[in-house]
């Protein structure tokens, strides 16, 4: 990696905002670096200054804060967030999809934000987080903001974050008792790579079905219409074969490396199944 820019690492959020500010689309954010090293060894990005968040602590808190809602910071690792008791009890899910993400080596070094900032189709923390309703706080030297994590994608490795922003963390609405979670995720190495496939699922305490999955659209993609049909359907034995046809109308796979557009949509079907009939045997129902 012989890329020419300068390396900064700041001491505080002011100070790497006012950078972020003075340098826009000649900086790039460096958090876990385990996408942006990749993209600056192989010369896809040039950019002139690479700052580094590490040095500022308020990035790398994961705390309940008020009205028991969860916060992730933008630095904090995905092992970090899969070994919490607090992600553990309440989140299952996304406990799920972070201990299947690349490797333990990986996943020292990855971080929570920096697997949604990345924004590809098959992010694996996507899903969990869609489904509980997970909002985006995005900082910069002119204020904050916070938008549904479904309305930050707009396309493939594209979001809504303006260059002289900040993904400051996200946050997790406070889940009841009660409620059921789930991750599977389909890849052809065990640990080791993109899913072909990833399903989140979430029965609320209401008993109303939240589903996402990756690797089946441009963005990470919230299954509202399959919500909708499951939300309104009663509670029989034949709801998960039901599930697993109608999402295929919601579905938009394409084939690549790793699987064709069919299996996708074929292995799509078979995974959203068995998420249904996970959330709804756990469920009670």
């Amino acid at each position: 990696m012989d890329s020419d820019f300068l390396y900064i690492k700041p001491p505080s959020l002011s100070d790497l905002l006012n950078h972020l500010e003075s340098w826009g689309e000649k900086s790039k954010v460096l958090a876990g670096g385990t996408d942006l090293l990749v993209l600056l060894r192989r010369h896809d990005l040039s950019p002139s200054y690479v700052v580094d968040i590490k040095g500022i602590e308020e990035l790398q808190r994961l705390e309940e804060v008020e009205g028991g809602d969860i916060f992730l910071g933008a630095g904090l690792t995905v092992n970090e967030a899969a070994h919490s008791g607090l992600v553990q009890k309440r989140y299952k899910a996304l406990a799920d999809a972070a201990n299947k993400l690349a490797s333990y080596q990986l996943r020292n070094r990855a971080t929570v934000v920096g697997n949604i900032c990345n924004a590809s189709p098959g992010a694996d923390l996507a899903g969990p987080l869609l489904v509980f309703d997970a909002k985006v706080q995005i900082v910069s030297t002119q204020g904050k903001r916070e938008v549904l994590l479904q309305d930050f994608f707009t396309g493939v490795k594209k979001t809504i974050l303006r260059p002289q922003e900040l993904l400051y963390g996200l946050t997790l609405p406070a889940v009841t008792a009660g409620e059921r979670s789930i991750y599977l995720k389909l890849a052809r190495i065990k640990g080791h790579d993109l899913g072909i496939v990833g399903v989140a699922g979430r029965l609320d305490s209401r008993k109303k079905f939240h589903l996402a999955m990756s690797s089946v659209a441009p963005t990470p993609l919230r299954l509202t219409r399959l919500e909708a049909l499951l939300n309104g359907s009663s509670r029989s034995a034949e709801l998960p074969d039901q599930a697993a046809e109608a999402v295929q109308e919601e579905i938009r796979p394409i084939s690549d490396v790793r699987a064709s557009a069919a299996y996708r949509q074929h292995m799509a079907g078979v995974l959203v199944k068995r998420v249904v009939q996970y959330l709804v045997q756990e469920g009670g129902e």
